[in-house]
């Protein structure tokens, strides 16, 4: 296994310079001069020429793209374009701490009332529950934000007073409570459609019955037998939702006052501040790699019978 980690490791440099030789083309590209709207209303063309060359904007693109993928390597994003004189990696470190907290809260939510809601009504197919339960899920992953945000906010922050309306504290804070909820109860429909589906075919194979045949108890066969291998499709959803922790929720955010990563990465992009952007797709890519490499090792701690070559 170690093997396989370090050959998997090696391949993510080049997955980040593919990653940032797109973005590159996509800002080269895209109209637009970024040192005049550095400049602004102080635009003139002699400064525009002073402010391209110490940007570097002036050089050919293959050696700006060097120079910017040997800088990432060491950890060295630049400067932004809008943020004068401030390292880009200073302005985003925080900002995606507090998405990472949130995205971390709402998929705790997520899984812990979607997955055994999903394995419930799995074992109760054929009756009632079971439609109630994935029609209700459904519906509440089908409400907009726009919708349940308010909602929630009324009845737990206006009507009982249970926890703040908007605002940040942080992870341990009664503000994420609301937030956290607003993401993680559509993710949990995800769970309870995808662990249902998956439940009920590891329910119908043979081992299970042979399981059962041999008078093991209910929880032996549901725990071993039927939620261990139930989860491995699961794994996989699990381990996109963590890529996607770093990208910020937008709309959340800016209904909450949330200080995230998802408003300044839409700022970014109306301020043609490439470094920025830059940098969160390369640590976008940076997470969907560690994330496939996690999934693989979780596959072979679920079950043991999964060996990486």
């Amino acid at each position: 296994m170690l093997a396989y980690i370090v050959r998997r490791l090696l391949w993510t440099p080049v997955l980040l310079a593919l990653a940032a030789f797109f973005v590159f083309m996509m800002g080269t590209w895209a109209p637009g001069d970024p040192a005049e709207l550095r400049l602004g209303n102080r635009a003139t063309p002699e400064r525009i020429e002073r402010e391209r060359e110490r940007l570097g904007l002036d050089d050919p693109f293959p050696v700006r793209y060097v120079l910017y993928v040997a800088d990432a390597l060491r950890g060295d994003f630049g400067e932004s374009y809008h943020y004068q004189g401030k390292p880009v990696l200073e302005i985003i470190a925080p900002k995606l701490w507090v998405s990472l907290q949130l995205n971390v809260a709402a998929l705790i939510v997520a899984v812990a009332v979607g997955l055994p809601l999903g394995f419930y009504a799995a074992k109760k197919q054929g009756t009632g529950k079971d439609p109630a339960i994935v029609i209700t899920m459904l519906i509440l992953y089908a409400m907009p934000v726009f919708f349940t945000a308010p909602f929630l906010i009324l009845f737990f922050a206006v009507k009982l007073h249970w926890v703040p309306a908007a605002g940040w504290g942080g992870f341990f804070s009664s503000q994420i409570v609301l937030p956290a909820l607003t993401i993680g109860i559509p993710g949990a429909a995800v769970f309870v459609r995808h662990m249902r589906a998956s439940t009920l075919e590891v329910i119908g194979q043979e081992y299970v019955r042979t399981a059962r045949a041999k008078g093991m108890s209910n929880f032996v066969v549901n725990y071993r037998h039927v939620a261990r291998n139930a989860l491995l499709p699961i794994l996989t959803i699990m381990g996109f939702t963590l890529a996607g922790m770093f990208g910020g929720s937008l709309i959340v955010e800016l209904i909450y006052g949330i200080p995230g990563a998802g408003r300044l990465s839409l700022d970014a992009i109306f301020q043609r501040d490439f470094p920025v952007l830059t940098a969160f797709v390369l640590l976008g890519a940076a997470m969907l790699v560690l994330a496939n490499l996690l999934i693989d090792i979780a596959y072979t701690i679920v079950d043991p019978r999964i060996r990486l070559q």
